[in-house]
């Protein structure tokens, strides 16, 4: 019972220092090789999340801008298209601040199109601080997170076995550089040998094919005559395509040789991954909880 409570003790005091490191709980779990969210709820217990874990208020911000525009004369129309909210917030939130002066009706034609010039420029400014927000909330992947994205993103992309044509092979086809840099270094991650790996461009005959192959060796980190043959698409000239100009470059495929053990894994990874979403059934036979 003592060296229960000893070890129980430690852990303690080892997951109470990550999170004054500010690790997550998450981080945490994974560091400490914990699975039990319970246990961990007791590890941390009493002590505060690191800043960069919580949640904006972000209402909170809204409400004071909208406060701080009616005060200068906002009508709640323009305060409505600058904040992207609905028009019963702005009433509630701005509802004991004096009215703005009558304008004409030309001078409020003006101040709508300066509000929707307005608007948009918010629109944009929001979309890209929404967008830094989501990209700090990552952070540094623990090799099990890279895995089990790996897993999701091979199942989505990749070349699948079907029953009516049994092809136990690892190809991925994309065209997006981030998801092909992923993709690598989960292959690296596995131990895939850099040597196993195959590559050819697929790209439109009327593109800058040698560009292209320039491009993903250049990113593979790979000698660009190491590629197999570019495969080309014939070009119809009655189709109207968008993927067009300096920035296409056609897709790449990555193919692992003597893949067939690998892709069985991935076919068992994925069923696990389903698996561990199954609903929780009823010991007694009566169905799910």
């Amino acid at each position: 019972m003592a060296q229960t409570h000893e070890t129980y003790e430690r852990l303690r005091e080892q997951a109470l220092a990550l999170r004054r490191e500010g690790l997550s709980r998450r981080h945490i779990r994974d560091r400490l090789k914990i699975s039990n969210n319970d246990l961990l709820n007791r590890l941390v217990k009493g002590e505060p999340p690191p800043a960069w874990t919580r949640r904006p208020r972000a209402k909170d911000a809204l409400r004071a801008r909208a406060r701080e525009l009616r005060r200068q004369g906002w009508t709640y129309d323009r305060i409505e298209l600058e904040l992207g909210v609905s028009r019963s917030s702005v009433s509630l939130w701005v509802r004991d601040l004096p009215r703005p002066p009558r304008r004409s009706p030309e001078e409020q034609q003006a101040l709508m199109r300066a509000g929707l010039s307005e608007h948009h420029r918010a629109l944009e400014e929001q979309r890209l601080r929404t967008k830094a927000a989501a990209y700090a909330e990552i952070g540094e992947l623990s090799d099990r997170e890279l895995f089990l994205v790996g897993v999701g993103l091979y199942w989505a992309e990749g070349a699948k076995s079907k029953p009516y044509r049994r092809s136990e092979s690892v190809s991925f086809v994309n065209s997006d550089p981030g998801m092909i840099r992923v993709f690598l270094a989960w292959l690296s991650l596995l131990g895939v040998p850099k040597q196993h790996l195959r590559f050819h461009v697929t790209i439109h005959e009327s593109a800058d094919v040698e560009g292209a192959e320039r491009y993903w060796a250049d990113l593979v980190g790979v000698p660009v005559d190491t590629f197999l043959k570019t495969a080309l698409k014939r070009h119809n000239p009655r189709t109207v395509r968008k993927n067009v100009g300096a920035s296409y470059r056609g897709c790449l495929v990555v193919r692992v040789r003597r893949g067939a053990e690998l892709y069985q894994r991935i076919e068992g990874w994925w069923a696990g991954v389903c698996a561990s979403q199954t609903p929780p059934t009823d010991p007694g036979g009566s169905g799910t909880l």
